[in-house]
């Protein structure tokens, strides 16, 4: 007989297991446009446009530069010393010797531009898919641009200055600030809510730096998850997530979030943390962690300094599908993508096919989970239901961010 309080616990249960992306990160295809794969190659300025198939093949469509002004921008950087410094620091510091010209992409609603933030170049930019011309360019505050995300509706982006310690939020067809909010040091994350009335945003600190001892965890300044009021642009909520990781018994853990996903209802928010290998769950109307998912190391990582670990990741990139049955993540020093069970945990083989995994983006029937191996120049399916690799594509130097979108049904790269 299924009484009142075993009906109340299944449905907790259903509520802990359905967890998905936050479908703000999928925009509607309009009519006379395909559905496709951006894969930003952060090396060399340019974005891979890949066609997913539903067996999970992948079939490389073309590619679009997004840097074809890079004479004018470099004129200017040559001519100003301090953006100079800030250039040569980011190719030493972040870049590992390469300067970054691409970390984030959307499309815009009606699939004729794609939008870019360029952290060398400390902008966004958006470019027309079938010209390769800019249609706007935005110059953040400070000297960095980095993690973006896209409203539901399509009208707006919302893009992290690094230096800037700010958040800007840009009319996507032309660009021009329409908001703004304050971050911790060094923003990095954001993901707007389903209803696209709130912004879930995250800070990390300054990851470049080698002080990276738990007792000089203070040196990293000021990292904080945030949710953000889309209307006022106002802060209505700020926590200090490493403060409430040492509450939950897990002492000595970053307070830098770094990738991050939603249940369904978006009351707990699953993310990674610097330094961790796995993830975090959080109860965002309980205000406390509720789980902590401990995933393997790997063998040449387990005695590795942390100052070692690459800009302060242990794993970088978490993907649920829509179902809500499997986690996809990337264990990033450990040279795996893995399938974890939202429910209990544990995890399938691992998938060690590559290098340096950096991202992990469902795809759009949620049967399979796309992983960027940027030390391997090379993106892979895994499906969600075997954890098996089913086909992987070469793309351009070092791909890290991939974003489902759209572009015109005839376009030819």
């Amino acid at each position: 007989m299924l009484t009142k309080k075993r009906a109340a616990a299944i449905l907790a249960t259903l509520a802990l297991t359905c967890v998905v992306v936050s479908p703000a990160q999928a925009i509607p295809e309009p009519p006379g446009t395909q559905e496709v794969l951006f894969v930003g190659n952060n090396w060399d300025g340019t974005v891979d446009v890949i066609s997913p198939a539903p067996d999970g093949s992948l079939d490389k469509l073309g590619r679009i530069n997004v840097i074809p002004d890079i004479r004018e921008r470099m004129q200017e950087i040559y001519l100003n010393p301090v953006r100079l410094a800030y250039f040569l620091g980011i190719r030493a510091l972040i870049g590992e010797g390469h300067d970054q010209f691409v970390d984030d992409m959307y499309s815009s609603p009606d699939a004729r531009t794609l939008v870019v933030s360029r952290p060398s170049l400390a902008d966004v930019v958006a470019i027309d898919v079938n010209s390769g011309r800019l249609v706007w360019r935005f110059q953040v505050d400070g000297q960095r641009s980095d993690h973006m995300a896209v409203s539901p509706d399509g009208s707006q982006v919302a893009v992290s200055a690094s230096t800037g310690n700010v958040v800007h939020i840009l009319d996507i067809e032309t660009g021009t600030e329409v908001g703004r909010f304050p971050s911790g040091d060094s923003p990095h994350e954001n993901v707007y809510s389903g209803d696209g009335e709130r912004i879930f945003h995250a800070s990390i600190g300054t990851v470049y730096t080698p002080l990276d001892r738990p007792w000089l965890d203070t040196t990293k300044g000021e990292r904080y998850f945030q949710v953000v009021d889309r209307d006022s642009n106002e802060v209505v909520r700020r926590i200090d997530m490493g403060k409430k990781l040492a509450e939950a018994g897990y002492p000595d853990m970053s307070s830098a979030v770094r990738p991050m996903t939603f249940s369904t209802d978006e009351r707990f928010v699953y993310f990674q943390v610097s330094f961790f290998h796995g993830f975090v769950e959080y109860d965002l109307e309980a205000d406390r962690v509720t789980r902590v998912a401990n995933l393997p190391i790997a063998e040449h990582v387990q005695d590795m300094p942390r100052e070692q670990y690459l800009l302060d990741s242990a794993h970088h990139g978490i993907a649920m599908n829509p179902q809500g049955t499997a986690l996809c993540v990337a264990g990033t020093m450990s040279d795996y993508a893995t399938i974890v069970s939202p429910r209990t945990l544990r995890h399938k083989e691992l998938v060690s096919t590559g290098t340096k995994p950096y991202w992990a983006t469902p795809s759009g029937d949620g049967r399979h989970c796309f992983v960027s191996w940027s030390g391997d120049d090379r993106i892979s399916a895994i499906s969600y239901a075997t954890g098996k690799e089913v086909a992987a594509v070469g793309v351009g130097d070092h791909p890290q961010r991939m974003r489902l979108g759209s572009l015109p049904a005839d376009w030819i790269g």
